[in-house]
């Protein structure tokens, strides 16, 4: 972790390290750094403008690592917006929801303990990797 790296931890026991360097983050630099924390990157994905994935929780804890644009985890007691660069640690079990509000892509890696994706949804699991999977291109 960079000595110009910030932690915050919240009263729900998320965590986010927002990037401290002078350079710009990379698909490289940010999974460098996440696997500083002992998860296993698992994914990097892209959504498109405007992404909303409905609510759900990680079986474990979960690790994300912003690369390029911003998007917002949606807590039961607040919202956290992460941008390229940025760490968030997701304590296992706890549920949000996750939207871009804006109008470009959003990647990022994923990633945990056990390097394996284990999910519980709490609504209808749009957005889900797997809902993502089954659209046609193009298609929102």
């Amino acid at each position: 972790m960079s000595d110009r790296s910030k932690m915050v931890t919240f009263p729900n026991g998320v965590k986010l390290m927002k990037w401290g360097r002078k350079e710009e983050p990379t698909a490289e630099s940010v999974a460098e750094e996440m696997r500083r924390f002992g998860y296993s990157v698992y994914d990097l994905q892209t959504v498109a403008p405007w992404f909303e994935r409905s609510r759900h929780a990680h079986d474990e804890p979960e690790i994300r690592g912003a690369v390029l644009g911003a998007i917002t985890f949606h807590f039961d007691d607040f919202p956290v917006t992460i941008e390229g660069g940025d760490i968030l640690l997701i304590p296992g079990s706890m549920a949000h929801e996750v939207i871009s509000h804006n109008g470009r892509p959003f990647s990022a890696y994923k990633g945990s303990l056990s390097g394996e994706r284990k999910v519980t949804e709490h609504a209808d699991g749009q957005g889900s990797v797997e809902e993502l999977s089954r659209r046609r291109p193009g298609e929102k």
